[in-house]
């Protein structure tokens, strides 16, 4: 199955597709102020029924074990879209004063166990070189390309091959990031502000534990706190995963990549049903999102409404999305991802 481009990348010449994607950040520079009604409105319902199921969840664990593991699972999504205002908050979108919105998203860190300024710091990274072949690492999933894959041992392909597993990836892989890896900032170690962010957030999530832990006792902490915290790890990985991770999605060497162009046509439109696009907050419009982060996510729909070009463009529904689980190495030749067995 292949997800066609409304502009195929291999169909483009490079510089007339990077003035097709420049052209859009004009467009969209309209849709970047946000309300800041609006944003604490989101914050407050999104906040609000988090912390009323995690009551619940604990006042139904001592009846019942699985009623309250059920709970959580479900608030494992609002803990989700609490990470995406998290996310907003990262890109200086989601209120018109930075400082609110820096420590909005370190006050969210703690429940989302993600220190804020390590990971704002890894996904601006991310952003300005998505696609580029020449700069992968930080704040990406490890790609290979098919003759990258081909040089390495077998011990290296098996390494591989268990790294890029569906139960690894997006089972056991999201759980090692956000309860284990984002305790110290790798990849950021020699900067003391880093450094303050991730110990800060180890501090607000011990005491967090600890209320847990005296108010609920043990199975408030394993059947409330860790089902929604891996819940919502799990879930964010397989969203980041196929907002990048598609068939036709855009890879390029450092010589040849351009920003917009791989903004456009290197992130998906992951169109969701209604009530899952709420409780991911717009996130799948990714495309958008890439070329132009300073739109709030509430405001994103509003440049679908409004271009409807942007629709179709790298489009993946939620049952298209299920064949990104198999794609796996770049072909450089074929210019798509691919799975092992091609």
């Amino acid at each position: 199955m292949t997800f066609q481009t409304t502009v195929p990348v291999s169909e483009a010449d490079p510089i007339q597709a990077e003035q097709h994607a420049r052209d859009w950040i004009n467009i969209l520079r309209k849709y970047r102020d946000p309300s800041t009604a609006r944003s604490w409105f989101e914050v407050a319902v999104t906040l609000t029924p988090f912390i009323a199921l995690w009551a619940l969840a604990c006042w139904v664990a001592p009846h019942s074990y699985i009623g309250a593991f059920l709970i959580s699972a479900v608030n494992g999504m609002f803990l989700l879209r609490l990470f995406a205002i998290q996310h907003d908050c990262g890109h200086g979108s989601f209120f018109k004063n930075r400082q609110v919105s820096d420590w909005t998203g370190r006050a969210l860190g703690i429940l989302t166990l993600t220190p804020y300024d390590v990971w704002a710091r890894a996904h601006a990274i991310h952003h300005s070189h998505a696609g580029d072949l020449d700069h992968r690492g930080l704040g990406d999933i490890n790609t290979l390309t098919v003759a990258e894959y081909n040089a390495l041992d077998r011990m290296g392909r098996l390494k591989y091959r268990l790294y890029r597993h569906p139960l690894v990836m997006f089972g056991l892989g999201p759980s090692y990031i956000f309860l284990l890896c984002n305790r110290l900032p790798f990849g950021m170690m020699n900067g003391a502000r880093y450094w303050v962010s991730a110990m800060g957030t180890n501090i607000g999530i011990a005491l967090v534990i600890t209320a847990i832990l005296y108010f609920g006792g043990w199975p408030a902490l394993l059947l409330v706190f860790l089902p929604s915290s891996i819940v919502a790890a799990s879930v964010g990985v397989w969203l980041f995963y196929v907002q990048h991770q598609f068939e036709t999605t855009h890879w390029e060497g450092a010589d040849n990549w351009q920003v917009h162009e791989a903004a456009l046509h290197g992130s998906s439109h992951y169109d969701l049903p209604v009530v899952l696009r709420w409780l991911t907050a717009n996130i799948g419009i990714h495309h958008v999102h890439h070329l132009y982060s300073r739109i709030p996510f509430y405001r994103l729909t509003e440049v679908l409404r409004d271009h409807a070009e942007l629709v179709e463009t790298s489009r993946l529904t939620l049952a298209s999305s299920l064949q990104c689980a198999r794609l796996n190495l770049w072909d450089e030749d074929k210019r798509r991802l691919v799975p092992f067995g091609a």
